[in-house]
């Protein structure tokens, strides 16, 4: 068996393409573009590439896009103030900080001090208890962006049994969520599960967010097993790999996401989607 490939740049192409659809759409009726702000704080290269990857989406999709680059030395009190301004502007629907921060800035204070209303990266706590009760609202991009490529491949969710790798508030966590309302059975595993591999190869599905290269070996795949990698890791000689032996892997598989082109297109989209969401909810008239 050789996996079927979940091409994450198509979908989130076609995904981009329908938002561009519905913002043209406002546009049409009179209403503004959505508009997104991001904050990059310091000069961190990874934080750098995907801000730029970011803006050009929103160029792509019409969305209006703020960027805010502020020194590493900046104080976390300086950052709140700078988010306060953003939630007060009517041309911002969405407001998204870059991780990681600098060590000397809380960002569990920093989340707490979005509007939720403007929250598009879905972290923040009255975001997360909305997806923990299963009601509407702004989704962690990531997570949703794993459902999108799911549904768009036509892969069945409900009574599989799924294994999450990783347990950060940014993946693992909100992932367990979608896929428990989905109607899988869920473990999450981290760096304290005994028995991982017997684990992982019981799963219908894996999700690997651990940020390990080449964590995941192919033995550990069951036969027909869907496989998301959600780790994008750079090694030594520039290449980028994922979390899963991919090669390996994928003779055991039925489904599989590659690194890159996989699950990073899909949080960009994700994005982009959750600013529109964002804008619709602040101006229902325009939905």
């Amino acid at each position: 068996m050789t996996a079927k490939l979940i091409d994450g740049k198509q979908i989130s192409q076609h995904i981009i393409e329908q938002v561009a659809l519905r913002v043209a759409a406002r546009r049409d009726r009179g209403k503004a573009a959505p508009g997104l702000a991001v904050i990059r704080v310091g000069e961190d290269a990874a934080s750098r590439i995907y801000v730029r990857n970011k803006l050009k989406a929103c160029e792509r999709s019409g969305v209006n896009s703020y960027s805010h680059e502020v020194p590493a030395s900046t104080s976390q009190s300086d950052l709140v103030a700078l988010i306060n301004r953003l939630n007060s502007d009517p041309a911002v629907d969405g407001i998204l900080v870059q991780l990681p921060l600098p060590g000397h800035i809380d960002g569990d204070a920093v989340t707490d001090r979005i509007d939720p209303s403007k929250d598009v990266d879905g972290f923040h706590p009255y975001n997360i208890g909305r997806l923990m009760l299963g009601l509407a609202g702004l989704r962690p991009c990531t997570p949703r962006g794993v459902m999108t490529l799911l549904q768009c491949s036509g892969i069945e969710i409900d009574g599989q049994d799924a294994v999450i790798l990783g347990r950060s508030n940014i993946v693992g966590r909100p992932m367990a969520l979608e896929l428990l309302h989905a109607g899988a059975t869920i473990t999450v595993c981290h760096s304290r599960t005994r028995e991982l591999p017997e684990k992982v190869a019981n799963a219908d599905l894996i999700v690997a967010a651990l940020g390990k290269p080449r964590f995941v070996q192919g033995s550990w795949v069951k036969t027909g097993a869907i496989v998301i990698d959600v780790g994008i890791n750079r090694l030594d000689d520039g290449s980028l790999v994922g979390d899963v032996d991919f090669e390996a892997a994928r003779q055991r598989a039925a489904w599989i996401t590659p690194v890159p082109g996989g699950v990073g297109p899909m949080t960009v989209a994700s994005l982009l989607e959750n600013t529109l969401q964002a804008a619709e909810n602040r101006d229902p008239d325009a939905s």
